[in-house]
Formats: C-alpha cells, structure tokens, sequence
C-alpha cells in the first residue's frame, strides 16, 4: 500500500486483540520516528513513555474511562511534556547540538541565549502548554508511522492527567502527561468501527489554496 492507502486503512481502533504483540522492530521504528519528529528550537520538550506492565495498564485503565484498549493493546506509549522550560534543560539540547555537529555555531548560540532569556522566565504553565503542543506533533508523526508500520492505535486524552501522573510517578521527573496511544492490532469482529467508511472533510473544503 501507499502511504495515502494506509492513512485510509488506519482507523481509531476501539477493540484490540490481546492476544496479538507488536513484533519489536516495528516497535523501534514507530519510536524512532516520533524521535525524528519535529519540535520547536529542536528542544524535544517531552519523553515518550512505553508501558508494557500488566499491573500499570489496569491502573491506568481504572482512569481512563475504562477503555479496554489501555489493557488489551500490545505497548501504551504516553507522551509527557516537560512541565518547564529551565536554563538547565534549554542548554543540554544545545550543548548536545554542539557535541554531534563538533561545532559551535555563532546562530545557535545566539538563539540558545535568545531562549535563556526568554522561555525560563514565563509562567510554568504557559510553558508547559508549549511542550505539550510539541508533543502532539509526535503523536501526529506516531500515528502516521503506526499506520506505515500497519499496526493499529489509539490515540486517547480521556484520562485524569494527574492521576496517570502520579501512577507514573512524573512529577519528580518534572513532567506531565499529555496523551496517549495504544498500538496493537485490532480484533475486527468485535470492533464496530472497522468496517465503516472514513469519513474527512473533502479537499475542497478542507484545503484554502492562496494564489
């Protein structure tokens, strides 16, 4: 299939199969292109949290609407942003820029000093609602790379934040959750959404063009 093709095959899975696990290389290539993905100043400002733990997923289940996918899904991958900008955060992602290219360049360091200067000193929760943005570009790339992979998923925010938050024990981590997605691979004859049309916007109306 084309990329396009698998687009329109994936779908917001409601029923998983427990009994079906995502083979690992598939696995790594969904992790690492969320990796890839794109951030604002390349800060990368979330982690990628991947729950196997049987016992956890019930915990997580009992917050999160009890949706049987969080339990029945091969891997839970939850996105948790970084509940801050520090200075210490923002000059690790330069410093490591530096140490992979073997050079310090004159822009980045003027940017990274335009970012000291800038990001610390907003309100906590201004930047927290930054990085989650950020994390929702990962999961836009996670999802479209499940889809590559054909593996199904989930993508879920019904869930108490800051009960998974503190299953997961982030706060000492200094993050905070975001979203998550299930992967695994559907059950089809107990899922009622499987064999129905995809239904978008068509083109039209959903494209501005500007000539």
């Amino acid at each position: 299939m084309s990329l396009i093709e698998k687009l329109q095959w994936r779908y917001a899975t409601k029923k998983m199969d427990p009994s079906r696990s995502v083979p690992q290389e598939k696995l790594d290539q969904i992790l690492e292109a969320t990796r890839l993905t794109a951030s604002s100043s390349g800060l990368q400002p979330y982690d990628l949290i991947v729950v196997t733990n049987k016992a956890i997923r019930e915990k997580i289940q009992s917050i999160a609407w009890d949706q049987s996918q969080i339990v029945d899904c091969s891997h839970l991958l939850v996105f948790a942003a970084w509940d801050n900008y520090t200075a210490d955060r923002i000059n690790a992602m330069y410093d490591l820029a530096n140490e992979i290219r073997n050079i310090k360049s004159e822009a980045a360091e003027t940017y990274r000093q335009k970012l000291l200067g800038t990001y610390p000193l907003r309100d906590s929760e201004v930047n927290f609602t930054h990085a989650a943005k950020q994390a929702y570009i990962g999961l836009g790339t996670a999802l479209i790379a499940a889809a590559y992979e054909e593996v199904d998923c989930t993508p879920m925010e019904g869930f108490d934040p800051k009960a998974l938050d503190e299953i997961l024990n982030l706060k000492k981590k200094g993050l905070r959750s975001v979203v998550m997605l299930p992967l695994g691979y559907r059950q089809a004859n107990e899922d009622w959404l499987v064999n129905l049309k995809k239904v978008r916007r068509p083109k039209e109306d959903f494209v501005i063009q500007l000539d």
